[in-house]
């Protein structure tokens, strides 16, 4: 089992740690421990998550065209009907 030693550690945080780890009935040592586990843990999670972008994407798919923007653009508003044709 390998062991790691922690150097230049602030005071504040150092006695922060120790508040926990005697709250959470642990030595300090303990405590750290815990703490890099849980972080490795979700941090591994996070990674594994899709964002909300990639989730939307394989919703929706891909669109895929060979046409030139311009082609479609001009389909799309020979499509569109008149707002004067529906009032008549």
């Amino acid at each position: 089992m390998a062991n790691v030693q922690i150097k230049g550690i602030e005071n504040e945080l150092y006695n922060e740690l120790k508040r926990v780890a005697a709250e959470e009935n642990r030595s300090v040592s303990q405590q750290t421990l815990f703490l890099i586990r849980d972080y490795v843990a979700k941090r591994q999670k996070v990674r594994g998550t899709k964002s909300p972008a990639q989730v939307l994407i394989e919703l929706s798919g891909s669109w895929k065209d060979d046409r030139k923007p311009e082609e479609i653009i001009s389909e799309i508003r020979k499509a569109r009907k008149s707002s004067e044709a529906s009032y008549k």
